[in-house]
């Protein structure tokens, strides 16, 4: 049981450091940051938590670079030890916000994410239309340019009414005003870990006017992306109008007046990469052009000894596990040739991993049941039978 009166001690113990740690490293531990961190890993951490406990930890200045996929955003990134206090942070206020938060909530929690948000929105679907028995209408919403117009003062006053301690809001403040923009006290930078979690706490009270005071029955909602289910049109312009009254007037945001709109099933709807329809789904065509220009990149890299096999097959296992949530068993046949095409018999690590994973005795059913998915090459080297 967390006790809110000394969340900063509890911030600042060496447990929840090295814990923070774990969590900062993860799927970066062949980095050199991360490396040379680790190379005097307690004493880096004892100083760490005497700065904190002394009050005397400042944060490293960002790095920014640009990132175009598809859209340019501009991406900040911490110093890996500046990572380690957030993820010290995020360990002991994640707690107490949590449970506060709706259940179509589904950005940056654990056991959600967007297939998850996904398979929510078929779900309202069909009780939105009773089972395809009655029209119905879906608000689908943005906010503008919302990581740059987040309030500080209006973020802190929402987190004081959980975190009581001065301490731990001192060096919260110290953390946002590390983002230097063109207006002080407004933004936060993408990709920071304490950002997708303030993104969560700062929209909850949006998320929590829209149910309980608009009592919207079928809301979801993903970072700044939302969609609102309903019968009526009107109706829904109504929430529209009341939503980007409250915005302006609560979190001194609106809503984008170009990507809000009102929108039926049968032309399809686009939401969180997705071509939805009320029978089947598909892959917007931007994300099809981009992982095959992910993967033609992934090429010259490998071709100019950049990068290694293992990167490559990364990038396209991601992007075939997102594109099965849709209807692509073709186009999910074509890359994979497309793949095999560029890298002709190559095997990552992850394909050995599992295949020692398996007792020999389940070898033979395993290659019965996966033959199809298994290039030839693979079976041949780790000596498959028939192969």
């Amino acid at each position: 049981m967390i006790q809110t009166s000394d969340l900063y001690d509890q911030l600042c113990t060496y447990k929840n450091l090295e814990l923070a740690w774990q969590k900062a490293r993860k799927h970066k531990t062949l980095k050199p940051y991360v490396i040379e961190f680790e190379k005097n890993l307690k004493s880096n951490l004892a100083t760490l938590q005497t700065e904190l406990l002394l009050f005397s930890c400042r944060p490293k200045p960002l790095k920014t670079f640009i990132l175009r996929d598809p859209k340019t955003r501009v991406i900040s990134k911490s110093d890996f030890r500046d990572r380690v206090v957030h993820h010290a942070i995020c360990n002991i206020i994640d707690p107490l916000f949590e449970k506060t938060f709706i259940h179509d909530s589904y950005a940056n929690r654990k056991r959600k994410g967007v297939l998850k948000a996904i398979a929510r929105f078929d779900k309202f679907k069909r009780k939105a239309s009773k089972n395809s028995t009655r029209a119905y209408f879906i608000l689908k919403a943005d906010i503008k340019h919302y990581f740059d117009n987040v309030d500080h003062q209006t973020l802190i006053t929402i987190l004081r009414k959980k975190i009581p301690d001065a301490r731990l809001i001192r060096l919260i403040e110290i953390i946002l005003s590390n983002h230097k923009t063109a207006r002080p006290g407004r933004g936060m930078p993408l990709g920071n870990l304490t950002s997708q979690f303030f993104a969560n706490v700062y929209l909850n009270e949006l998320d929590r006017y829209v149910k309980h005071t608009l009592k919207a029955k079928y809301y979801i909602r993903y970072v700044d992306d939302f969609v609102i289910l309903d019968p009526s049109k009107c109706h829904l312009e109504e929430l529209r109008t009341k939503i980007n009254f409250f915005l302006k007037n609560n979190l001194i945001l609106e809503l984008h007046p170009d990507k809000s709109k009102i929108l039926t099933i049968e032309r399809g709807v686009t939401f969180l990469g997705f071509r939805n329809y009320y029978y089947h789904r598909l892959l917007k065509k931007s994300n099809i052009r981009k992982i095959r220009k992910k993967l033609m990149k992934a090429k010259l890299e490998y071709e100019l000894k950049q990068a290694n096999y293992d990167d490559a097959y990364n990038i396209f296992e991601g992007w075939s596990a997102h594109s099965k949530a849709a209807n692509t068993y073709k186009l999910r046949k074509q890359t994979t040739k497309l793949f095999e095409w560029l890298f002709p018999g190559k095997i990552a690590d992850k394909e050995i991993s599992k295949w020692l994973k398996i007792k020999p005795n389940n070898q033979a059913t395993f290659l019965n049941h996966c033959r199809g998915s298994v290039r030839p090459e693979f079976r041949r080297i780790l000596r498959f039978p028939g192969a």
